[in-house]
């Protein structure tokens, strides 16, 4: 068994969680690097930086994929946990088919929480280990056009704040990465590419990534990146939710971002 340790990051084959990946090889852990698509590419770029990488593809948003994951660390212990998995979806909810909105919970929330348990199980056993949780900034606004997205991204928040601090004591920590609008697939993949969000300027996933590697290993409980999402965050703490919905509508109605 290698001297180094693991880390499993989801939700890698692109965007922040392939760019976190790549910062878990820079510092020299190996990686078991999880998505629902082939991860072929990002597989050999994280080859380069000799380690062991082991790609799975699996649908996280069910038990038999989360098994599937968990069985690739073979009874080794996992280090470091990032659970990055997720999936958007825009267009209003009365327009959404069933198996769509069922999908982002199911991914988003359950599996993320079918994967988190046994992981935290073993790591207090331990009595080590770190664990990053991307949850978002639209936890925080209530988000009208992509209302099951951001009521998924609440419940992150706040579950990874609750865990957090249920095992204070226990040399584990949990670390929630609130991102906010970033350039990925994200948009493209959640039908969102027509609203004004969708056409606006992104942070670069690299730089939340850092921000979210360098929260983890200092053990912090939460961060925001991004002074501009900082500042949204702070606002959705003295608005009303009404008005929070207003703001989030101008942002992500289908067709806004045609707009003059």
């Amino acid at each position: 068994m290698p001297d180094r340790k693991l880390a499993i990051v989801t939700g890698a084959s692109s965007g922040i969680g392939r760019e976190i990946a790549l910062l878990a090889a820079k510092d020299g852990y190996d990686l078991i690097v999880a998505a629902d698509e082939p991860l072929v590419d990002a597989a050999a770029g994280l080859l380069a930086k000799g380690v062991e990488v082991e790609a799975v593809e699996a649908d996280l948003a069910t038990a038999a994929g989360v098994a599937r994951l968990l069985a690739a660390a073979g009874g080794r212990p996992i280090d470091i946990l990032v659970a990055n998995a997720g999936h958007g979806l825009g267009r209003g909810f009365l327009d959404q088919p069933v198996d769509a909105w069922r999908h982002v919970i199911d991914t988003n929330i359950t599996g993320t929480l079918l994967l988190l348990q046994p992981v935290l199980k073993a790591m207090v056993a331990r009595g080590e280990g770190k664990v990053l949780i991307t949850g978002s900034i639209a936890g925080h606004l209530a988000g009208s056009f992509q209302a099951v997205y951001n009521g998924t991204k609440a419940f992150i928040d706040s579950f990874a704040a609750a865990i957090g601090n249920e095992l204070k004591d226990s040399g584990v920590t949990i670390t929630c990465l609130k991102p906010g609008a970033t350039e990925t697939r994200f948009f493209e993949r959640a039908g969102m590419l027509d609203t004004k969000v969708g056409q606006s300027e992104k942070d670069d996933p690299a730089d939340v990534a850092k921000t979210g590697w360098d929260a983890l290993l200092a053990g912090e409980h939460a961060v925001v990146h991004g002074l501009k999402n900082k500042a949204q965050v702070l606002a959705s703490g003295v608005l009303s939710e009404a008005a929070t919905a207003e703001m989030h509508r101008k942002l992500a109605e289908p067709g806004s971002g045609k707009q003059d």
